[in-house]
């Protein structure tokens, strides 16, 4: 119902900048909660940020300051732009969506990841 492709992955030096972009297809789209979670080897996945209906945004701990999620709603897409890139940054990035078309019923999709390296 819900499909989400990532793109803007690949290698960056530490310090430098990557933006990924995320395209949804499906309905509902303006409604929905995006987001960006990401996971590294050995590691739990984490939120990095998100971005409801609203415009209001969330982000994790690590990426605050440092990272900016936005939302084109026209375009049907949400990026995620990335600032002082540290190693620790390196994850497989994938792309979310929550719908919640009634108060008791939630809907999650998920992108198939994108591949982030940051070398130091």
């Amino acid at each position: 119902q819900v499909q989400l492709v990532e793109s803007g992955g690949g290698l960056v030096q530490a310090g430098g900048s990557l933006r990924l972009s995320c395209a949804a297809s499906g309905r509902g789209f303006a409604g929905n909660t995006m987001g960006w979670y990401r996971q590294a080897p050995g590691k739990q996945r984490e939120l990095v940020a998100a971005i409801d209906s609203g415009f209001s945004t969330n982000y994790g701990d690590s990426v605050k300051g440092r990272f900016t999620i936005s939302r084109d709603n026209a375009k049907r897409t949400v990026d995620l732009q990335m600032n002082s890139l540290k190693f620790e940054d390196t994850a497989v990035y994938y792309c979310n969506a929550e719908a919640y078309p009634t108060v008791e019923r939630k809907y999650v999709y998920w992108g198939q990841g994108i591949q982030v390296t940051v070398s130091s």
